[in-house]
């Protein structure tokens, strides 16, 4: 019998998809939350919510004692700390048990043995798992980094000792550049983990991500739950991810399966885990070409898909181990049945870098006939404190290529305005002939950025459901007044109605036409929005005004989102090119370069190194020509 009670130490959609197991299995259910959390959906889900502190995640999510205060004032059995926050924090799991607690998770003991790389990479090594070529050393100079990524050879990647989800991490392509990037990791890796350690390793051409799903319990039982494919990444950070892993054989899994058990029983692990591969993809996935990188000691935000070609509720399995039971099932019992793909959804905008967008969710629509995970509906909003994932979108189906078909018409069908999103671009992914194929690596994105990330124009179809949206606002207006009672009244008006639109700098003249296409579209006061294939189009009845040519003439450069001014790479009289680096912001824990739009001067700097900015914050002002 498990436990009876449960605090999920966390939020969004993943407390949410922990909500909905614990609820299954008759477990009453505790919520925590932030002041910005307050009406969030995981707090209307739980049985009881408990507030634990302000907005930033330090006061609240990240603060243990105060989390452990909560599950003592609601009377809770256990603690499920999701993934992220405090899912991989020893300390935090040894003060759960301490408090007389269940800790819904690995041993601490486990989670320090692969929490920092250098270490875990170590003792896969005694434990006979291979691992990537690189320096794992604890000599941490300038010197010593840079003369070991010599010895290994250009190019490398640095990578955080403590790190995870691409954050203090750099692909180095000549010494050239090792210093700037070693400096930017270490900075991104201090504000994410606390720790500036890194290791060096060798880069490897054509890289697939493949990383095992595997659950031991305290009986010494341990399987795996076959592999899944995360090549799919920007930036390190994962975009779609699927299972099984394409072109993979059976000899092949056999071996890096194999592996990953050992790779857990080497560390007496407990629950669930992943042990996550690099493979030289470029002649194929071979078992003397996958090397360890590390394991993740807790659920993974891509565990959806293993559970769809698994038919195992990896929640309830988590649940099962933590109050002591048995794995429910052997190694034998447990196959494939299958392609699963999920695509995260984040509130972020590819027309400029990917910066994360944030606000009100106006209008959310999410096409819930595929499984969909999310912590947030229509009216909430997408705050610059947490992570800006809105929602994973996971279909299955009996092939990969009817998977990927899915996939796309799933995020083709995103509805979400103003907050931006990717779904445009990731329908366009899982469109792609090459994805549908199976040829894929982690450069797959860069590789096809011109198709993945095309200059955006305006249909006919788009400009008219525009147009017919606008007007129906406007006939829609007095259903009870006199002039609508008389609908085929007409004072000397033309047949037609044409209306204005714009859109940027452009402004288009649309003709109202008889049959407009079906294309989703709303009226927000004076904005119109079509949605088309994942894309939020907007246009605006264009106000005619005078323009200033002399303000026209600096160019302004903002801040895209909140965050903090680290560095200025361009001062005052600065004179630029288009694409020169002007100024670093720092956001959400991660670095954002801004760059200039033209050739130019720089005007004028408004800011200065470690100033917090807003979003749309002017910085700079730039000037064309030299």
């Amino acid at each position: 019998m498990v436990f009876t009670s449960l605090l999920i130490a966390n939020r969004g959609e993943i407390a949410c998809r922990i909500i909905r197991t614990a609820r299954r299995m008759g477990i009453r259910t505790i919520a925590v939350y932030s002041e910005a959390d307050a009406q969030a959906l995981h707090v209307k889900h739980a049985d009881v919510a408990i507030p634990i502190g302000p907005a930033p995640a330090k006061q609240s999510y990240l603060d243990g004692e105060r989390i452990i205060e909560a599950a003592r004032q609601a009377g809770a059995e256990a603690i499920h700390p999701g993934y992220g926050f405090l899912s991989e924090n020893a300390d935090f799991a040894e003060a759960v048990i301490q408090a007389g607690l269940i800790w819904v998770g690995p041993p601490a003991a486990a989670i320090r043995a692969m929490g920092l790389k250098d270490a875990a990479k170590q003792r896969m090594i005694e434990a006979g798992v291979p691992v990537t070529p690189g320096y794992h050393g604890a000599d941490q100079s300038d010197a010593r980094l840079q003369n070991a990524a010599e010895d290994i050879g250009y190019p490398v990647l640095i990578k955080a000792v403590a790190g995870g989800g691409g954050k203090g991490m750099r692909k180095v392509d000549g010494a050239e550049a090792f210093l700037d990037a070693l400096a930017s990791c270490r900075r991104e890796a201090k504000a994410s983990f606390g720790d500036d350690r890194v290791l060096i390793e060798k880069y490897v051409s054509a890289p697939r991500h493949i990383e095992v799903q595997v659950f031991a319990d305290s009986h010494g039982n341990a399987v795996h739950l076959f592999e899944r494919d995360c090549s799919l990444q920007r930036r390190h950070q994962k975009v779609i991810e699927e299972a099984p892993a394409p072109s993979m054989d059976t000899a092949t899994r056999g071996a890096i399966c194999t592996a990953a058990v050992r790779a857990a029983q080497a560390v007496k692990y407990e629950g669930a885990g992943t042990v996550e591969f690099i493979a030289d993809a470029s002649a194929g996935l071979r078992a003397d070409r996958i090397w360890f990188m590390e394991m993740n000691t807790r659920l993974q935000v891509e565990h959806p898909v293993t559970e769809m070609i698994t038919g195992i509720d990896l929640v309830e399995w988590q649940l099962r181990v933590a109050a002591g039971e048995t794995l429910p099932l052997r190694q034998a019992d447990i196959s494939i049945t299958g392609h699963a793909l999920e695509a995260r959804l984040y509130a972020e905008n590819p027309d400029i870098g990917f910066l994360p967008s944030i606000g009100a969710l106006t209008h959310f629509w999410l096409p819930y006939h595929v499984r969909v995970d999310t912590g947030v509906g229509e009216g909430d909003t997408i705050s610059a404190f947490y992570d800006p994932m809105i929602a994973k979108l996971i279909v299955h189906a009996p092939t990969r290529r009817a998977a990927a078909e899915a996939l796309a018409e799933t995020c083709a069908a995103v509805e979400v305005w103003p907050v931006k999103t990717n779904a445009a671009f990731l329908a366009r992914v899982a469109g792609h002939p090459d994805f549908v194929a199976g040829r894929i690596d982690t450069g797959f994105i860069p590789r096809h950025a011109d198709d993945l990330l095309p200059q955006q124009s305006i249909s006919n179809a788009v400009l008219q459901a525009a147009a017919q949206a606008w007007i129906d606002a406007q006939y829609a207006g007095d259903a009870d007044g006199p002039w609508a009672q008389l609908p085929g009244f007409r004072l000397n008006a033309a047949p037609a109605v044409e209306v204005c639109l714009a859109r940027g700098q452009d402004r288009f003249d649309v003709v109202r036409a008889t049959g407009a296409p079906d294309l989703g579209a709303a009226v927000y006061g004076d904005t119109v929005v079509v949605f088309e294939h994942g894309a939020a189009i907007e246009f605006h009845p264009p106000r005619f005004e005078a323009d200033d040519a002399g303000v026209a003439a600096l160019g302004a450069v903002s801040s895209p989102m909140p965050g903090r001014v680290i560095n200025i790479q361009a001062p005052a009289g600065t004179k630029v090119d288009k694409g020169t680096a002007l100024i670093t912001v720092e956001a959400m824990k991660m670095e954002y370069v801004l760059m200039a739009a033209f050739r130019g001067t720089v005007e004028a700097v408004l800011v200065k190194i470690g100033d917090a900015v807003s979003e749309g914050q002017t910085l700079q002002r730039l000037s064309r020509g030299q």
